[in-house]
């Protein structure tokens, strides 16, 4: 019987949640290299300016810097290279059409690992944050933060 993965992975990019407004969420699965798995498993990535782009109708992203493995050797692979994004057609056909009004971005949101094992990278339809916007979730934030303070 298979062993259950002992460190579960599920980091989630904050800078993304202050930057933009999520208007839709999809997990999509990422084409990886054996090293890169293994450097995600061991929690070496960074993922704040990773975003996704549209390449002849596959989704791929890009600036997801996912270290290289200690104890890789020729075989290593490149940081920061391309990643292919794994959706359905329809999924895709959908972010494709969206992409065109004014504004919009898809950006990673989280990075996991699911109970099969597998590397699953959540990305969301955003539109970007005013600054008056970004004024405004920090307010909220401190309110709620004096709220439960008072509890």
């Amino acid at each position: 019987m298979k062993e259950k993965i002992a460190k579960k992975i599920d980091v989630f990019n904050k800078k993304a949640g202050f930057e933009y407004f999520f208007l839709e969420k999809y997990d999509a699965g990422m084409v990886l290299t054996g090293t890169e798995i293994k450097s995600i498993r061991m929690n070496k990535f960074n993922m704040t300016d990773a975003y996704c782009f549209f390449v002849d109708g596959e989704l791929f992203v890009k600036n997801l810097n996912i270290s290289k493995y200690d104890q890789g050797t020729i075989y290593n692979h490149e940081p920061l290279r391309d990643r292919k994004l794994l959706l359905k057609k329809r999924e895709l056909k959908r972010l494709d059409n969206k992409l065109t009004d004014k504004g919009l971005t898809v950006i990673p949101t989280r990075l996991f690992i699911n109970d099969g094992g597998l590397a699953k990278l959540e990305i969301a339809l955003a539109k970007g944050k005013k600054l008056y916007d970004k004024r405004d979730t920090i307010k909220e934030r401190d309110v709620s933060r004096e709220r439960m303070r008072e509890e």
